[in-house]
């Protein structure tokens, strides 16, 4: 990393599990710069409901970076042009109990993020997880600090329920958590829904946050203002199980990865502030495939939110 192009903003007290390695030769750090973009793991699968092993998934996307190219044809941008940040993984802490870890690592997570003015000193996160219930203290700290934030959710699940399985911070409850935080002015747009009670339906359908076609879901992206801050959450069910099945709870019917294409083409034009990507669970693809896919869908992200630090 060119240090005197950096400014360091802030000293991570917290401990951090070092990665099995950096993510496409990011640079490793303990420290937070202004104008850079971050990467930080939450492995954490304790609510899962299914098939657990997104507790893996922040080291299964680090272990086969380098094994595919840098460069991405579809931005015509090479990722190795970029400084960025990985910071490792948060801590689980030492107790056993499955809310207490997750509180553990959510609380570490505010602890780097919720000091800095993400906005004035143009610091990116992306946070990789994990279940979805790790999107919680991102999505929080983002909305805090952006009061007109858009949020995409990109998902199989509509993620609305009140809680589940005694679960309050539940990763089918992520969303339903994230509107407790909404003020006037944010936004929630929903794409690649399939499955969800029919409350959940009735919900998305009377608040008009769900899109039930491509067409649809990029034609409201593209009349976000360019100056809006957009935050991405996407959950690997988006896609078809026949392209990713290394997930916990697929459902068939999803998106391919020309979808998501069209998504970042359009995303580069636009004020992209922070995102995370979660269920990836690479025990359950044996072939390595999801992990490699996944591990694509980050570099197109990270391409995108370090050319904001670049402008």
């Amino acid at each position: 990393m060119s240090q005197h192009q950096a400014t360091q903003l802030a000293t991570i007290q917290s401990e951090l599990e070092t990665p099995v390695r950096e993510f496409f030769g990011a640079t490793t750090a303990t420290a937070v710069y202004a104008g850079l973009t971050h990467m930080i793991g939450f492995g954490f699968d304790g609510t899962a409901c299914f098939r657990k092993g997104t507790r893996n998934g922040p080291d299964g996307l680090r272990s086969v970076s380098e094994d595919i190219e840098s460069y991405s044809p579809y931005l015509d941008a090479d990722l190795h042009d970029h400084d960025f940040i990985d910071l490792g993984n948060l801590s689980l802490g030492t107790s056993d109990d499955i809310e207490s870890q997750w509180q553990h690592a959510t609380d570490q997570f505010a602890e780097i993020f919720e000091p800095l003015n993400l906005k004035e000193q143009n610091v990116r996160v992306l946070t990789l997880g994990g279940e979805h219930s790790i999107s919680y203290g991102p999505i929080r700290t983002y909305l805090q600090q952006f009061p007109d934030l858009v949020i995409l959710h990109l998902d199989a699940h509509a993620d609305l329920r009140d809680g589940f399985l005694g679960y309050h911070y539940s990763h089918a409850s992520i969303i339903r958590r994230a509107l407790d935080h909404f003020g006037p002015d944010h936004q929630l747009i929903q794409y690649g829904i399939r499955s969800g009670t029919r409350d959940e339906y009735k919900f998305m359908r009377e608040h008009g946050t769900v899109r039930t076609s491509r067409k649809d879901f990029l034609d409201s992206v593209a009349a976000i203002p360019a100056d809006r801050p957009i935050y991405l959450t996407l959950d690997l069910d988006y896609f078809d199980p026949a392209f990713l099945p290394g997930t916990g709870t697929p459902e068939p019917g999803g998106e391919d990865f020309h979808s998501y294409v069209s998504l970042i083409k359009l995303l580069r034009g636009k004020n992209l502030v922070g995102a995370d990507v979660v269920e990836l669970s690479p025990d359950i693809d044996p072939t390595g495939n999801s992990d490699v896919f996944a591990a694509k869908i980050v570099r197109e992200l990270l391409i995108i939110l370090n050319e904001k630090g670049a402008r």
